[in-house]
């Protein structure tokens, strides 16, 4: 379609792979994720073995099936930042903002969801890769927002900091989800602690990669 709006085979995928990642999750947390095969998925899916690879190429990414939004949120929140806003700025207004709608990428999920993952150190290393890949993506958007190269060891450092937030925070929701907190708990006692974490950096980032006004 030319004005935008997914054709109908656009559909048919997004609704076959929805499929698909429905049925993995089932079985992933009613069998464990390392005792599941990619057969069994197809199965319960109703499609061929071929169709779910295709989809998801990596078997630990039918489980973290949100994993292209979590490597590329920082970053689309520093490219995102309002005129006059720094990194640092923007991403704590993004993340409070997280904490208070129990957003997923914080790591708010059912217990189930959150057990099968550290019960399997697959998914485990998946997620700590995403993490890693994030501060990358991030490195890089602060590269680009202070006109210094790929490489810049201070933006390196700075998504760093930035991003050791939103993974402790991440780490520290997982630990109360599996304890068994409600998740109204866990915001209000992570948002204080976020507010602490930016407060602490706001001395040495408050300043940097802070779009121009018009």
């Amino acid at each position: 379609m030319t004005d935008g709006t997914p054709n109908l085979r656009e559909l048919n995928k997004r609704r076959t792979r929805l499929a698909i990642s429905h049925a993995a999750t089932r079985l992933f947390i009613e069998q464990g994720f390392d005792r599941t095969t990619i057969a069994e998925v197809a199965a319960a899916a109703g499609v061929a073995k071929m169709t779910v690879t295709n989809h998801f190429p990596r078997k630990e990414d039918l489980f973290l099936d949100r994993h292209e939004e979590l490597v590329s949120g920082l970053a689309r929140t520093v490219a995102g930042r309002a005129p006059g806003e720094s990194a640092l700025a923007a991403l704590r207004r993004e993340c409070l903002a997280a904490i208070d709608r129990h957003d997923p990428s914080l790591g708010f999920a059912g217990a189930d969801f959150a057990r099968t993952i550290t019960e399997s150190p697959a998914l485990a290393a998946r997620l700590r890769e995403i993490h890693e890949q994030s501060e990358d993506a991030l490195g890089t958007a602060l590269a680009e927002a202070t006109d210094s190269p790929p490489a810049d060891l201070t933006a390196r450092l700075a998504a760093a900091l930035l991003a050791a937030v939103h993974r402790t925070l991440f780490a520290e929701v997982f630990r109360r989800v599996l304890a068994g907190e409600e998740h109204e708990k866990i915001s209000d006692a992570v948002r204080a602690a976020a507010v602490r974490a930016f407060d602490q950096l706001e001395g040495s980032l408050g300043g940097y990669a802070v779009r121009p006004s018009p």
